[in-house]
């Protein structure tokens, strides 16, 4: 079968920095679903793995975000049939979804919305797992409307987490949503989303912050950059308040800034459950088919903002440029070999 492999660390302007390859099909096994690939998505985690994991000249297939076809299932697996459509964000410890066709654990599947094609399903689970975790798994956020929710600001609004955590804070929950993008075009994009406010995080966006919640914001998602922006998180929060972060801060964080104010961190990584075959481990199924309900009944949006093209070495070389940029919006998106 056809994937996209790296072989060693490399710049990603380097010719050899990802490679089109030949692989063995795999055969599944357990609760194993063999998808048919048609489209993925690429995350900043695809961009941090190539740049830092050494394969030691082996084929590495990087990918996590897929939208497929069943293909076949293994000897365990009831959740899916051959021929069921569906996507998912797969595993770090497994190989990618870079691939034509690829092994996933059903348990972390859901079915795709009938609503998307594949490259628009394709951008949404990663990002939509993470996001939901954050809001509903860390922080404990009630969904409903109720008048007292507070407020949220999401800091990097624009990437892919941030475009999701927007549309799931504002029609699921009661929460003043502040957004931060730095961009014009970035503005839009979050407000286009259903942010009830926009600060750019690049100047003093604390005293933007406090001029819409002068109490302090109950909930700060750090989706970026938190170490830069922590002293102003810390004076933002509201008293008995709520970090929770994605990132991987450069450098040490002051936590002990958040003690005045009894304000708790959170970290969320959305791989732990497939890392740890944790016994909640099914909750990211049902988690997707629920965002899939979400999709398909109009209340959520995919974020796609660019289709790159076929699944192959240029092109996603392309997209990895794209995001060691820091200029992507949304989630960009390959389909088809």
């Amino acid at each position: 079968m056809k994937a996209i492999a790296y072989r060693q660390p490399l710049p990603i302007e380097h010719a050899q920095s990802l490679i089109d390859v030949e692989l063995p099909t795999p055969k599944p096994t357990g609760r194993d679903l063999l998808v048919r690939v048609e489209a993925i998505s690429v995350n900043p985690v695809d961009v941090k793995v190539r740049a830092g994991a050494d394969p030691k000249g082996q084929d590495k297939v990087l990918g996590w975000d897929a939208a497929g076809t069943v293909l076949a299932v293994g000897p365990d697996a009831t959740l899916f049939k051959p021929g069921d459509e569906v996507f998912y964000a797969g595993s770090l410890d497994r190989p990618g979804t870079n691939s034509e066709q690829h092994l996933v654990d059903e348990r972390i599947v859901g079915r795709k919305p009938k609503s998307l094609s594949f490259a628009e399903a394709a951008a949404l689970p990663l990002t939509s797992i993470t996001a939901w975790e954050l809001l509903f798994d860390r922080l404990g956020i009630r969904r409903g409307k109720p008048v007292d929710a507070g407020s949220v600001l999401i800091l990097g609004g624009a990437g892919g987490v941030g475009s999701i955590a927007i549309q799931l804070a504002r029609r699921l929950t009661g929460l003043n949503v502040i957004a931060t993008a730095s961009r014009p075009e970035t503005q839009t994009w979050v407000r286009g989303l259903g942010a009830h406010h926009v600060v750019d995080h690049r100047g003093a966006w604390l005293e933007q912050v406090k001029a819409i919640a002068p109490r302090g914001v109950e909930y700060v998602l750090g989706l970026t950059h938190t170490e830069d922006h922590f002293d102003a998180i810390a004076e933002a929060l509201a008293p008995q308040g709520a970090l929770a972060l994605i990132d991987d801060p450069a450098k040490p964080l002051p936590i002990n800034k958040l003690k005045a104010k009894s304000a708790s961190l959170h970290w969320e990584f959305m791989f732990t459950r497939s890392r740890f075959q944790t016994p909640d481990m099914i909750a990211q199924h049902h988690l997707l088919n629920e965002v899939a309900d979400l999709v398909d009944s109009g209340v959520l949006h995919t974020t796609l903002k660019e289709n790159l093209g076929r699944i192959n070495a240029a092109n996603l070389k392309r997209a990895h440029a794209l995001l060691e940029s820091g200029r992507a919006m949304g989630k960009v998106v390959l389909s088809g070999f």
